[in-house]
């Protein structure tokens, strides 16, 4: 399968009153064409900068975005202009913020909104805009969608505008769909319906997705690999199943014991990860999961553990063997 989109090294820092805020510290990884790619962890990890750094979404002051490449279809998103930019995001690259309503303009309708960046991209008219719009809305299951098609944001409800927000996002056939916890602010019933929708839509068009959340439950049932993210760093990856399988990092191990499981033992109780994340303004020199971790060593505290793989297309950053607690190297 050929890679669509290749991330090398990217950095992203904030500047800040209190000093510089170490957000995505050199974080790499692929996208192969039609795959979904899970990444989780807590808030605050630097998932959502990650991902709006490679389509260059962060101001700048204060953000600053460095990376070695971001290749996506053979070229390199870091060294293009802003004009060349803007063709690229919505048209080649898509995104789904996490609440549609702060996404979508209230003063202009669906319709209007949908077909703007499809005159745009794709060069159509007003009618021909119109009557795609029309049909991805009936693609995404919006009832009476030649109707509602001219209302506003606030008539629709969550779970509508999120639908709109999918549909807008496919307008303008993109070979990557990003989707930033896309349903966190739903009610499990709506998540259930969009995530079969996205599913659907990810089989029929054969598109890629990187799909962002806090809920491993939602990314073991979509995802083909998994990003494990922890103070901006990539600690664990894996295919989905050898993850969920397997996890080898304490930090991954601590999300999954947090988690309540339909094969668990009666009356087990759930275990949190004590403790914070560490401070992105002054990282430690260690192990940056080192003061939470029940199975770090001495050298855990002032070395940092470098990307190791377990096996092959299982990659880490721990000095400890988990299940036999002892030093991998």
């Amino acid at each position: 399968m050929a890679t669509l989109l290749e991330v090398k090294n990217l950095k992203t820092v904030f500047h800040t009153q209190d000093g510089i805020v170490h957000a995505v510290n050199g974080i790499s990884y692929k996208l192969d064409e039609g795959e979904t790619l899970g990444i989780v962890g807590e808030s605050g990890c630097g998932k959502s900068v990650g991902v709006m750094s490679l389509m260059r979404l962060i101001p700048p002051p204060p953000g600053k975005i460095e990376a070695d490449r971001v290749l996506f279809e053979g070229r390199d998103l870091m060294t293009l202009s802003d004009k060349e930019m803007r063709l690229i995001r919505g048209h080649k690259i898509a995104m789904i913020f996490q609440d549609p309503m702060t996404s979508l303009n209230p003063v202009l309708t669906i319709g209007r909104q949908m077909t703007e960046a499809m005159e745009l991209h794709l060069g159509l008219s007003p009618a021909a805009a119109r009557q795609r719009a029309i049909g991805l809305l009936e693609m995404v299951s919006i009832p009476s969608a030649r109707k509602r098609i001219d209302d506003y944001p606030h008539q629709f409800s969550g779970g509508m505008r999120q639908r709109v927000m999918i549909a807008m996002g496919l307008s303008c056939n993109p070979g990557i769909l990003i989707a930033d916890e896309p349903t966190t602010a739903l009610d499990v019933t709506i998540q259930a319906q969009i995530i079969d929708l996205v599913k659907k839509l990810r089989d029929e068009l054969g598109m890629s997705i990187i799909w962002i959340s806090h809920d491993l439950g939602v990314v073991a049932g979509l995802a083909d690999r998994v990003i494990v993210m922890y103070a901006g760093f990539i600690i664990e990856e894996a295919p989905a199943e050898e993850l969920f399988n397997n996890p080898l990092h304490p930090y991954t191990l601590g999300l999954f014991n947090s988690l309540p499981r339909l094969d668990d033992e009666r009356g087990r109780r759930l275990s949190s990860i004590k403790g914070q994340p560490p401070n992105l303004i002054t990282l430690p020199k260690g192990c940056l999961f080192y003061a939470r971790c029940k199975y770090r060593l001495e050298k855990c505290k002032d070395e940092r553990p470098p990307e190791t793989f377990a096996t092959p297309g299982h990659r880490l950053a721990c000095w400890v063997d988990v299940k036999s607690t002892k030093a991998t190297q």
